[in-house]
């Protein structure tokens, strides 16, 4: 099982798999301005989730806001007994406020504010800052770290930078998950998706590192073979104990998007997803990356058929 000479074959997979996170965020920087369907946290609002005693549709709740001067209103439902609507417009004051309830009331009649948040664009923008220099910082902070264990190996900054080509690929395929979602259920950028994301590179890092730690240790033992062929005795060798880690933490993020409730489904899906390209890209674009910078070759040689004694004819 040759990994590292199919690699041409994993990047084609990442492929697939990030680009519709950068389409969309063209389209989206095109047509709407900002690169990612970004929630309060980051523009600013406000945040209102309400609980009817019927069942209503977002559409006709939505209505309400609209006919009182709210045309950037979005509605939708957010648990499936059709009754809880969670509504994001732009900031108002208290007295803006009054007159919505008044108008929900007197069209749906009594009903419970179950949460109500607003959030300021100065506070939006801090965060949005935040949130970029935490992934900056975080990447620095890792190839620095990277170079340094891995000193004794030959271009041990190769090891780092490979490191954060694997946790940018895992940063976009959580975006096109997430551009997909907006696509289909409305979802937005909000702060927990930073939590996902931050939380999506430790895993991936570790991953990582466990295997580059495999690599070092196999260069000093088996000197005699190639770089390519030491990486790939390292994947194999590790690869069982990253994907058993990986499934272990995954099971429990599967157990809390079915029974954790609908406010933690999106929180929950995101890390879910963000965590199988962490170990995809652990061994299937780390290595690889590696392998393809020594060799001075992205795409690997194919491997001949073997057999003993037998001609092997196309």
């Amino acid at each position: 099982m040759n990994l590292v000479e199919r690699r041409g074959l994993w990047f084609a997979i990442s492929l697939v798999l990030i680009l519709p996170g950068i389409l969309y965020m063209i389209w989206h920087l095109a047509t709407v301005g900002t690169p990612l369907p970004l929630a309060i946290d980051y523009t600013g609002g406000t945040q209102w989730e309400l609980r009817f005693e019927q069942a209503v549709e977002p559409t006709d709740v939505r209505q309400v806001f609209v006919a009182a001067g709210y045309p950037d209103t979005t509605a939708f439902l957010v648990e499936d007994d059709g009754r809880t609507v969670q509504l994001k417009l732009k900031s108002i004051d208290p007295d803006q406020k009054d007159i919505l309830l008044a108008d929900l009331t007197a069209k749906y009649g009594n009903f419970e504010e179950r949460s109500y948040r607003s959030i300021g664009p100065t506070i939006g923008t801090e965060v949005s800052r935040a949130a970029l220099l935490a992934v900056i910082a975080a990447s620095v902070l890792i190839l620095i770290y990277i170079a340094f264990a891995f000193r004794e190996v030959p271009h041990p900054f190769r090891f780092g930078t490979a490191a954060i080509i694997a946790l940018i690929h895992d940063v976009f395929v959580t975006i096109s998950f997430v551009a997909i979602m907006n696509l289909v259920a409305g979802w937005e950028i909000d702060a927990l998706f930073l939590t996902a994301v931050l939380t999506v590179i430790g895993f991936s890092v570790n991953d990582t590192i466990v295997i580059f730690d495999r690599i070092r240790e196999n260069l000093h033992r088996h000197r005699g073979e190639s770089f390519a062929t030491v990486t790939n005795r390292s994947l194999i060798e590790t690869m069982q104990r990253s994907i058993s880690t990986q499934v272990t933490a995954m099971l429990i993020l599967v157990a809390l998007i079915i029974f954790g409730g609908a406010t933690l489904q999106v929180f929950m899906s995101t890390l879910l997803v963000g965590l199988i390209s962490g170990t995809y890209s652990s061994i299937f674009n780390a290595a690889p990356v590696v392998v393809a910078w020594e060799e001075r070759k992205l795409l690997g040689t194919p491997v001949p058929a073997k057999a003993s004694g037998v001609a092997v004819t196309a």
